[in-house]
Formats: C-alpha cells, sequence, structure tokens
C-alpha cells in the first residue's frame, strides 16, 4: 500500500488509496411463487406441513470498467422450501460503482472482494425481505455475513491449490 507522509502528500511509492462509493442500484432483481396459491395454505399450517427449509446462496464479481472505476454485484438466491416443494424463490442483484485508486493489486482485490460486498449487502437484505413479505411470507431477515472471513477463506482455497470453483455460500 502507499504510504502517506505527514503533510499529507503520498510518498514516491504513488498515490494514496482511495475508495469513492459512487452509486449503489439494483441491478436485477426476480420473485417467484411457483406453488401459489396453494403453498400459502401449506405454509400459513392449514395443511401437514414439513419446517421450511431455507437456503442463502451469494456470489459477487467484478468488473473492471477503466480509470479506476469498478463495478461490483452481490448475487443473493434465498430459496424457501416445504418439504420438496419450493414455497418461493428471492434474487437479487446488488451493485455498486466504486472509484478505487492507489492500492497495490492484492490490497485492490481485498477491497473489492470483502469491502465492496460488505457495503452492498444490507441494500440486498432489504430487497430480499421487501419481497418476501409482499410475497405474503412471514418476515424473513438476513442475517450479517462476514465477508472478510469468506474472502480469506476464498484466498486459502485458491493459494492452496484448490481445484474447485469456491462459492460464497452460507
Amino acid at each position: 500500500m502507499a504510504e502517506v507522509i505527514a503533510n499529507g502528500q503520498a510518498s514516491a511509492q504513488g498515490n494514496p488509496p482511495q475508495l469513492v462509493l459512487q452509486k449503489i442500484y439494483v441491478k436485477d432483481v426476480s420473485f417467484e411463487v411457483p406453488g401459489a396459491p396453494q403453498i400459502f395454505q401449506e405454509f400459513s399450517g392449514e395443511s401437514d406441513q414439513t419446517a421450511p427449509q431455507v437456503q442463502l446462496n451469494l456470489g459477487h464479481k467484478a468488473m473492471d470498467l477503466g480509470n479506476d472505476l469498478y463495478e461490483v454485484v452481490l448475487s443473493v438466491t434465498l430459496t424457501c422450501t416445504l418439504g420438496e416443494r419450493t414455497a418461493y424463490l428471492a434474487e437479487v442483484e446488488q451493485a455498486g460503482l466504486f472509484g478505487i485508486s492507489g492500492f497495490a493489486d492484492e490490497d485492490r482485490a481485498g477491497v473489492i472482494g470483502s469491502y465492496c460486498p460488505n457495503l452492498l449487502f444490507p441494500y440486498a437484505r432489504q430487497v430480499i425481505s421487501s419481497m418476501v413479505l409482499e410475497g405474503g411470507f412471514p418476515p424473513f431477515l438476513l442475517q450479517p455475513i462476514n465477508f472478510d472471513a469468506l474472502y480469506a477463506e476464498q484466498m486459502r482455497r485458491t493459494t492452496g491449490g484448490g481445484d474447485a470453483p469456491v462459492q460464497l455460500n452460507s
């Protein structure tokens, strides 16, 4: 990382690191209730039911747009099932435009892989929560995610020679 000297000017190594959040937006969103309206009777307990099971899948991708501008997209997919039937499927791609400059390559990768998804997650959580509630189901609140730990695990697997692609699943 570049060093900053006492008077605020960057050392000979380059400019000081900067991260500027320029925009946060929903890139894609989807909510499906494939078994409606019968699934609502099952979900409300009006019929014999098993407990709802929820699966959360997370992922992220980044695109270098040039001029130190990056689009980072956090993908969140929430699938709720009752037995073998899908009660609902909620998907959101929450994106942000980030100005990222002055970082070493390794540090920039950490910012993109951990810090940016961490900033985007509360927005994605709100979209998912609203869709589930407005879709006629009980409220669902996604718990906080430790993106630092997920990124560290991804880096450990990458440097450890793991061949399988790493999915940020919880």
